[in-house]
C-alpha cells in the first residue's frame, strides 16, 4: 500500500437512496478531476449479489464478446494542489456489511485518513429557483456542531455509507455523511445543481480544492429548462411560487428555529421516492 499524507476519504455507493442521481455524478466529476485510478477491488463475489445486480453482456452479431462485472473500489486520486484523495465507489455491498465496515475502516486506518464524507441526495419539497440546502449526519456530535447544514431528526432505513459513519468514528477517524435536498418534481431528470452542492461542500468540509466550472455551467443549463418547463403551465407555476414561499419565509428565521419537517414527513416522502423508483 502506498503511503499517503492525511488522505481525505469520499464514499459514494451506488444503491441506495440518491434522487436525480445527483450523488453518483458529483463522484463521477470527482474521478475525473482528481484522475483517481484503482488502489483497492473487493471481491465482489464476496460482497454482491449479481442476481440483483448483473452482469451487462455485450453482445456483437450474435458473439458473446465480454461480461461487464459490477464493482466495488477504492480509488486515489489528488486535487488540483496535489492534495490526496480516496474514493471509495462502486455498488452497494448486497452482504457482509459488517465484514466490508470492518475492512474499510482497517484500510482507513492504514492509509492515515482524516476525515470521511459520505454523499448522497434525496426528494425535498423545495424550489429549483433557490440554493440547493444540505443536510448532514454523523455519530459525532462535535463533527455536526461544525457543520452548517440542516440536522433533522428521523427514523429511515440506512445505507452503507451509515455503517462507515459509525466504523470510521470508532476508529477516531471523522465520519460523516452530507445529502443535497432535490426538488421533489425534478427527480426524474439530472439535476445538476444538487451535484455542485454536494462538490461545494466536499470542497469546503474535506478542505481540498476542485474546478467546479462545468459542473456550474450544467447547473445553469439545466435551471433554464426547469424555468421554460415551469413557465409553460400556469399549475406548475403556481406550485413553484408556493414553494418559493415557503422556503423564503423558513430562511428568513434563525437556522435554529427554522421549519424542518417532521421525522414522519421525511420518512413519507423517503417511501413515496422508492415506490416510485420501484415503479420505474
Amino acid at each position: 500500500m502506498p503511503t499517503l499524507s492525511s488522505p481525505l476519504m469520499i464514499v459514494m455507493l451506488q444503491g441506495w437512496i440518491d434522487a436525480s442521481a445527483a450523488a453518483n455524478s458529483a463522484m463521477t466529476r470527482l474521478i475525473s478531476e482528481t484522475k483517481a485510478t484503482t488502489l483497492v477491488t473487493f471481491d465482489a463475489d464476496e460482497f454482491l449479489d449479481f442476481r440483483a445486480r448483473r452482469p451487462t453482456m455485450e453482445l456483437r452479431q450474435g458473439i458473446n464478446t465480454s461480461l461487464i462485472w459490477p464493482t466495488t473500489e477504492l480509488m486515489l486520486g489528488h486535487d488540483i494542489n496535489g492534495k490526496e484523495v480516496l474514493l471509495l465507489t462502486g455498488h452497494e455491498p448486497d452482504t457482509k456489511w459488517n465484514h466490508f465496515g470492518a475492512i474499510v475502516g482497517e484500510l482507513a486506518t492504514q492509509l492515515g485518513v482524516r476525515k470521511m464524507i459520505g454523499l448522497g441526495a434525496y426528494p425535498f419539497a423545495t424550489p429549483h429557483t433557490r440554493p440547493v440546502n444540505l443536510s448532514c449526519t454523523s455519530p459525532s456530535s462535535d463533527a455536526i456542531a461544525s457543520l452548517p447544514y440542516v440536522r433533522s431528526s428521523v427514523d429511515v432505513p440506512a445505507g452503507i455509507e451509515a455503517v462507515l459513519e459509525h466504523v470510521l468514528t470508532g476508529r477516531g477517524i471523522a465520519g460523516l455523511g452530507i445529502w443535497a435536498q432535490v426538488p421533489h418534481y425534478a427527480t426524474t431528470m439530472p439535476y445538476p445543481a444538487a451535484t455542485v452542492a454536494l462538490l461545494g461542500a466536499v470542497c469546503d468540509t474535506g478542505g481540498i480544492s476542485l474546478d467546479l466550472s462545468y459542473a456550474r455551467a450544467d447547473a445553469n443549463t439545466q435551471r433554464e429548462r426547469l424555468d421554460a418547463l415551469v413557465a409553460a403551465n400556469p399549475d406548475h407555476a403556481l406550485l413553484l411560487d408556493q414553494l418559493e414561499s415557503a422556503y423564503d419565509a423558513a430562511h428568513q428565521r434563525d437556522e435554529d428555529t427554522a421549519d424542518i419537517p417532521s421525522g414522519e414527513e421525511l420518512a413519507a416522502q423517503f417511501e413515496k421516492y422508492l415506490r416510485e423508483q420501484r415503479r420505474d
